[in-house]
């Protein structure tokens, strides 16, 4: 599995760097992992947006899903014909959004069951509901041909389970919003709780996404550091890096 970070920041672009979203890719499966702001132009430089094979969505805040309805836009002014309707996996608990996942001939919004994992092409997905102001889904996706696990905390606070979702993931992508001292937040993680997290779940690496832009990112790096306490490796995310696993 190969996963492509097109954007990583917390709840606006900056600096020309956009909000999250990852590109899964294996056995020549193209996943897109959220579809926050620029991630069509990051996209482009990956892989042709025609090519991509399905979306899926932990929830609809707008850093989140600010680049879908260009990227249907885009599908569907292209000239060019025999490009399937693309799928876009969202949780239906929303329905004002999950609805605008469809746009005839162009995308097909399909509901994903969070109490049942969900196979796409070569991935298999498990869902986690987060602590967030609105509901949100962890995934946890295993390449069924190797079990390499990727698991995306979404956008959460700490919580009882969080830690069991995420046992022993080669990745983990974490929503690490704030420094240490706002620790139990009703939306987002500390460096000290992911630090903490990553230890209890004896994760392989680990990476820091949906940053404060007004935070000192070296600083958020430190303290998570500190908290993990053994070799795990951990870095930020950065626009374009590529992991693979």
């Amino acid at each position: 599995m190969e996963i492509t970070i097109l954007g990583f920041w917390g709840g606006y672009p900056h600096k020309g760097e956009g909000t999250t979203s990852f590109l899964l890719q294996s056995e020549g499966y193209s996943l897109l992992l959220d579809a926050g702001s620029t991630t069509l132009v990051q996209l482009e430089q990956v892989l042709d947006p025609l090519l991509l094979d399905s979306v899926i969505l932990t929830h609809y805040h707008h850093d989140h899903i600010a680049d879908l309805g260009v990227l249907q836009y885009m599908r569907q002014l292209k000239p060019t014909t025999n490009i399937p309707e693309l799928i876009i996996y969202g949780h239906e608990e929303d329905s004002t959004h999950f609805e605008q996942l469809t746009l005839p001939g162009v995308s097909k919004g399909v509901g994903y069951d969070p109490n049942k994992s969900l196979e796409v092409g070569p991935f298999e997905i498990s869902f986690l509901k987060t602590k967030h102001p609105v509901i949100c889904y962890a995934m946890r996706i295993v390449e069924k041909s190797s079990q390499k696990v990727l698991v995306f905390t979404a956008d959460t606070g700490y919580f009882e389970g969080l830690a069991d979702f995420c046992q022993g993931a080669d990745v983990l992508i974490t929503d690490t919003y704030f420094l240490e001292g706002h620790e139990r937040h009703h939306a987002h993680l500390t460096s000290k709780e992911t630090g903490l997290l990553a230890k209890e779940a004896g994760v392989k690496s680990l990476v820091l996404s949906h940053l404060k832009q007004d935070v000192d990112l070296e600083e958020l790096l430190s303290q998570t550091k500190h908290y993990l306490e053994n070799d795990i490796p951990v870095q930020l995310a950065k626009t374009q890096l590529k992991i693979t696993i």
